[in-house]
């Protein structure tokens, strides 16, 4: 994997060790915190609706860029994982739901953090249990239905993009 050579803290300088972070082992620095992730600069998201049509969101935890704002349930995917795998594992971690996906709603380039732009992908989906009540888990501390066109504060320009897009589809 990707970052297994990895031997130094690029922030302190310290040892790095390989501890657990988010399902599997990670160069990890104990002294101050870094944790290498190695993506592919590439985000994972689900637009989940309801039988009356509104959205699932999930309200972003400290420590995540947009904290205290929402966005479609996302995370990035992992080094070697399948896209589409990746958006189900994020609707499970960060909702609690199990999801069937659909077609891509939306593919865009992020550039929240410009540092660091990313291609985002988006799929529609469902929830395979209709009646599953979805759970915050992971990076994030809330959950909620919205109406399309009447979002909270969204985390990510590019989720809004999509939410005035499928309001106007409704």
């Amino acid at each position: 994997m990707l970052g297994d050579d990895w031997r130094w803290c690029p922030v302190c300088r310290e040892p790095l060790e390989r501890m657990v972070r988010g399902d599997r082992p990670r160069p990890s620095c104990a002294a101050c915190g870094f944790t290498f992730f190695a993506s592919m600069g590439v985000g994972a998201a689900v637009a989940i609706r309801d039988a009356a049509g509104r959205l699932l969101l999930v309200r972003r935890g400290p420590g995540q860029f947009g904290a205290g704002r929402w966005c479609f349930p996302c995370g990035f995917v992992e080094w070697g994982e399948d896209v589409a795998a990746a958006a189900r594992r994020e609707a499970l971690e960060e909702a609690g739901v199990v999801v069937a996906l659909g077609e891509i709603v939306q593919i865009a380039t992020n550039l929240h953090e410009p540092s660091r732009p990313t291609i985002g992908v988006w799929f529609a989906a469902t929830l395979v249990d209709p009646s599953a009540t979805p759970t915050a888990g992971d990076d994030a501390v809330g959950v909620a239905w919205i109406e399309p066109a009447d979002p909270p504060e969204l985390a990510f320009p590019t989720d809004r993009v999509l939410l005035e897009r499928l309001a106007r589809e409704r």
